[in-house]
């Protein structure tokens, strides 16, 4: 594959924005955000939206973030530093959903805005654990979505999101049209979790025009953060200015690597890994 150039030392690199959740266990949210960032030669800012408790088994339990305090993270940080793309994850709660809408809208950042917007619609763990209150899904759905230049949920968050249940390529086109209806510039429906084939397809959609991206299956279990992966590779692509089925062909290998360098990590699911670029 073709990977992101890395700024020459002493030089300033490309800034990318995540707004999302930590992971205690390391796997995935802000932590995952931030080393693939780092590995595509991207500077990582952050505005934290809410602390885990989690390990590889399981969340037990998450604290929110003031939302007035997430929203002056990014304000400061965009203020200041500046970004070249920002992305969401775990928001939590309709009170932070509402404040990251209004200080994107507030600081360009977003479907029509200057700086592009990745959205990965975090509703819940891979291991099932709730992460977003289920009252918030309205404002995923009202406030969040349409702000979007590209939404990236997962087969279960699209059926949370959309009521569509995705089980092939005709129930994918029309969970891509349904999250494209909500207004979304571009929504990509994920086929990691439909194992029906040995290869794994996604599907864009800009409204008019479906783009598939397929990879060969990677046989694992460790899979932790491989949303938050692939939606933050994404952003760092179209902060360096790919187009956006440019920016998720390269999303898609990135990840698609990630996978094949996953490793064990306690006694559930490891995580993906970005660390490949090291070798």
């Amino acid at each position: 594959m073709k990977l992101l150039p890395l700024t020459p030392d002493g030089q300033t690199p490309i800034r990318v924005l995540t707004i999302a959740g930590t992971d205690s266990g390391g796997g995935a949210g802000i932590q995952a955000d931030s080393r693939t960032m780092a590995m595509c030669g991207v500077h990582a800012c952050v505005a934290v939206a809410a602390v885990t408790v989690q390990n590889s088994v399981g969340v037990s339990g998450f604290h929110e973030i003031p939302p007035q305090i997430v929203a002056d993270q990014v304000r400061s940080v965009v203020g200041d530093i500046g970004v070249g793309a920002a992305k969401t994850g775990m928001l939590a709660s309709t009170a932070i959903i509402e404040a990251v809408a209004e200080v994107c809208g507030e600081v360009g950042i977003g479907r029509g805005q200057a700086v592009p917007l990745v959205v990965d619609p975090v509703c819940a763990s891979m291991h099932g654990d709730p992460l977003l209150h289920a009252e918030a899904l309205d404002a995923v759905r009202h406030t969040l979505i349409p702000i979007a230049s590209l939404v990236t949920p997962n087969l279960d968050e699209v059926r949370l999101i959309t009521g569509i249940d995705v089980v092939d390529d005709a129930s994918a086109r029309r969970a891509a049209e349904a999250l494209h209806g909500l207004g979304a510039q571009w929504s990509l429906v994920k086929g990691g979790h439909l194992r029906t084939s040995t290869s794994s397809t996604d599907l864009l959609f800009d409204g008019d025009v479906f783009h598939e991206f397929t990879s060969p299956r990677i046989d694992t279990g460790n899979d932790h953060g491989g949303g938050d992966t692939l939606a933050a590779a994404i952003a760092c692509a179209l902060a360096n200015g790919y187009p956006m089925p440019d920016a998720v062909a390269f999303g898609k290998e990135w990840v698609t690597r990630c996978l094949a360098a996953s490793y064990d990590l306690g006694a559930g699911h490891g995580p993906v890994s970005p660390l490949w670029r090291l070798h």
